[in-house]
């Protein structure tokens, strides 16, 4: 990805920043459409992984709609073009505000958590004389072996309505007047690299709909998330998940009835490995194990790490030197302002470009000012610089 000619441009420009291989995302993109078009199934970007303006319209050019956990993410959506009647709506918070900017775009479902979010839809709905779609989030149980700050699928999380109270939530939908059932949602979980976890989803899923095609309700929409993972430890070997696979084990196992939709929404594994957080050494300190090298990129503008102790490939760009053991370290006041450590690279120093790689998803997008930095700027490959 980063041959001599692209180190020397990237080089010229201020520090950090974000670098979209443009080339990378459409060969991503161009899979998960060729793939998911050979089931008829319909893809939903989310949102949450990676709200820039050009990704949000690239995801438009290719047809893709919008999966959104936010008010703002379905403002954000509309504003991109994407078409309201392939924007889902989840969350279990969502504000009567939020609510309300959905039923008057249109969008095409509310992914309902609780029964009393379905009550409040339904209120807000008959006030303004419409017609809300409903899907209901069912919790299905199901471990995604993920990293316990992103699983969701189980009873223990907040999302979702648990099995035990499904008969109380058919007995309140039949009862209210502004809501359509079109069918079910569910999420397990993020960054899944096991797909077996997917083929107990498609088992469960099998089970609870003919439990509501027993009660009289139809789901059209069998909506399963998203949660594919991608090669954080090698993102050159690895660029583009397996969608094939991905997929077909859904048609495989996967129950269908005639007229149902089968529903997707794919974030990180759509946008990963297309992103990279672009930095800079500022100092090389030795510590008493291992060297630190001290780089201006923080948490603040990639705090995976941090948060969930996420790997992140980084190289350094500038060196073909033998290797060191560093802890890649940020700059901000925080002990948890570190990308790694014990990391083999080349020699190390002052000005040498490091990338952090697989930064695509979730980095920008949870970028904050904490300590007054800025916000990390975007590049991308085709602009006229490279």
């Amino acid at each position: 990805m980063f041959d001599s000619k692209l180190i020397k441009k990237l080089d010229r420009i201020d520090t950090p920043f974000y670098y979209y291989d443009l080339e990378l995302l459409r060969d991503t993109l161009s899979e998960v459409k060729q793939e998911s078009d050979k089931y008829n199934y319909k893809v939903h970007y989310a949102l949450k992984a990676n709200a820039n303006d050009r990704i949000l319209r690239m995801m438009n050019e290719y047809g893709f709609g919008a999966d959104c956990v936010s008010g703002y993410e379905v403002r954000r959506a509309l504003e991109k073009g994407f078409d309201p009647r392939k924007i889902v709506f989840a969350g279990v918070g969502k504000a009567d505000w939020e609510i309300e900017l959905g039923i008057e775009a249109g969008i095409a479902a509310f992914n309902v958590e609780s029964i009393p979010e379905l009550e409040i839809i339904d209120e807000i709905a008959g006030k303004k004389r419409k017609i809300a779609n409903v899907a209901l989030r069912l919790n299905p149980n199901v471990n995604a072996n993920t990293h316990h700050y992103i699983t969701t699928g189980l009873e223990e999380n907040k999302f979702g309505i648990n099995q035990w109270d499904l008969e109380k939530v058919v007995d309140v939908l039949l009862k209210l007047n502004n809501v359509r059932f079109i069918g079910l949602h569910f999420h397990i979980g993020s960054q899944i690299m096991n797909l077996e976890a997917f083929k107990d989803l498609c088992l469960r899923v099998n089970s609870l709909q003919e439990w509501f095609v027993s009660k009289r309700l139809f789901p059209k929409v069998l909506n399963l998330g998203g949660g594919l993972g991608v090669d954080y430890e090698n993102p050159e070997k690895n660029p583009v998940p397996d969608f094939k696979k991905f997929f077909a084990l859904f048609d495989e196992i996967l129950e269908l009835k005639p007229g149902q939709e089968v529903h997707f929404e794919l974030g990180r594994s759509m946008v990963a490995q297309s992103g990279t957080l672009i930095s800079k050494v500022l100092y090389v300190k030795e510590g008493v194990h291992t060297k630190f090298a001290i780089i201006d990129a923080g948490m603040s503008d990639l705090i995976r790490p941090a948060l969930y102790q996420a790997y992140h490939k980084v190289e350094n760009l500038s060196s073909d030197l033998p290797e060191e053991k560093y802890d890649v370290v940020g700059p901000i006041c925080e002990s948890s302002d570190s990308f790694g450590k014990a990391i083999n690279l080349p020699k190390t120093g002052r000005g040498d470009i490091i990338a952090i790689r697989s930064a695509g998803a979730y980095g920008e997008v949870m970028a904050s000012r904490y300590n007054l930095r800025r916000l990390p700027l975007a590049y991308y490959s085709d602009d006229d610089l490279f």
